[in-house]
């Protein structure tokens, strides 16, 4: 016998019958006392329960080397696809695409909170001698089509070559992209921002897939294959996911469709002719049998040539609060005459990113992606081969710049000369 709970006497060979097992213990006073055990010894069972605790053990066993492997089969694929994503972007995907999107999104909230962007400071030297670097990369003495005035910096004083246009790709000798570096804001000065404008009257715009989001098949490749390349001046990435509803849009290629076309969504919209529009569905752009393409993204946030009032409102941006992130982000837009403007920039929020497509000369424009994984503006140069131009990335992200050369696994746009 021995005390249970409570200062009553338990019977130890009762218990044992009654499905539980006696092992010794130690009391306070030397002696040794019984206790239970919530299963019995392997001496104290008969043949039958025997064999019946080993099958439930290896099934036990087995079910969950099944688990571990299904889900190590599942990562591995993860990590070895196409694609020149990170391992960390990967995982992230993996994440996503398994309904652990909430748990990411606290991962990125954690890791900004510990590593918060710099407050002031200087740029370092190589943003410092890409900002000055205004030499244009193609002829600009003609009147066709003119390097754009500059822009006025948004901290005062502005540094050298600080909101000045110079040529990055070129078409027939004309300088049909352009770009300029700013400082984002009067608080994050050791970080830049990059702000494209391509001529929509000289170019042809091309919606691409990519092979995992948003998924399926297209008539279109998720790459830039090698004998579609002569001509190319230009990509940048798509916006938020489709497949998990993060776009709050549908994704739309010859004919086929990914998510669903949302009435009210900012939406890039691709043509027949090549031509492009930015808009918000169902008011300023809509289906028609001349479209082609239709990659959707949130809502507006540069309206009437102004930031839209609800800017500040969380919900709109993505996942409450990180809209007022400082973090890497890109986002397009278009201006009164029907030209291109494209922002990348390394700590922006929102608001920031915003402001910028607006002073840039936007009159609509729309949030893409976010996090250094997914934000990208290349400019192209056939001078060399024309037939496989070198990619420059305006600002350096977590991708190469030859990212669109392989097979991508988000959707993105390519933009040719004409």
């Amino acid at each position: 016998m021995t005390h249970g709970a409570g200062g009553q006497i338990t019977d130890v060979h009762e218990s044992a019958e009654h499905g539980g097992t006696v092992g010794d213990d130690l009391a306070e006073n030397g002696t040794r006392r019984r206790r239970l055990l919530p299963w019995k010894h392997r001496r104290d069972l008969t043949p039958a329960q025997l064999r019946r605790r080993q099958v439930l053990t290896r099934g036990t066993l087995a079910v969950g080397l099944v688990c571990v492997g299904t889900v190590g089969w599942s990562v591995g694929q993860a990590l070895t696809y196409p694609g020149k994503d990170s391992v960390l972007a990967r995982l992230a995907e993996w994440s996503r695409d398994h309904r652990l999107g909430v748990v990411v999104d606290k991962l990125e909230d954690l890791e900004y909170q510990l590593d918060p962007p710099q407050v002031g400071g200087t740029l370092p030297p190589d943003a410092l001698d890409r900002m000055k670097a205004t030499t244009a990369a193609a002829a600009v003495h003609q009147s066709e089509v003119p390097l754009r005035e500059p822009m006025e910096p948004v901290v005062s004083p502005g540094l050298p070559g600080e909101g000045v246009w110079r040529a990055v790709a070129d078409s027939h000798g004309l300088p049909i992209v352009q770009a300029t570096y700013v400082r984002p804001d009067s608080e994050h000065t050791s970080y830049q921002a990059a702000i494209a404008w391509i001529s929509a009257k000289h170019s042809r715009f091309q919606l691409h897939p990519g092979f995992r989001e948003p998924g399926g098949t297209f008539s279109v490749p998720p790459t830039i294959p090698p004998d579609h390349r002569t001509g190319l001046v230009a990509t940048w990435n798509g916006g938020f996911r489709v497949t998990d509803g993060g776009s709050n849009g549908g994704f739309y290629l010859n004919g086929r469709t990914a998510g669903e076309l949302r009435s009210g969504a900012a939406s890039e919209v691709f043509y027949r002719d090549g031509s492009i529009a930015i808009g918000v569905w169902g008011r300023d752009v809509s289906m028609t049998p001349d479209v082609v393409g239709v990659r959707q993204c949130l809502e507006l946030m540069v309206d009437g040539g102004s930031v839209v009032p609800d800017i500040g409102n969380d919900a709109k941006w993505g996942v409450t609060d990180q809209s007022k992130m400082y973090v890497e982000r890109s986002g397009v837009g278009v201006t009164a005459s029907g030209d291109i403007i494209m922002v990348v920039g390394q700590a922006l929020t929102a608001r920031t990113l915003a402001d910028l497509m607006q002073r840039a000369g936007a009159v609509r424009a729309m949030p893409l992606d976010m996090n250094r994984a997914w934000p990208s503006f290349m400019a192209y140069d056939g001078s060399r081969d024309p037939a496989n131009p070198t990619p420059t990335n305006l600002l350096d992200f977590e991708n190469p710049a030859d990212r669109y050369y392989v097979k991508a696994t988000r959707d993105f746009v390519a933009v040719y000369g004409r």
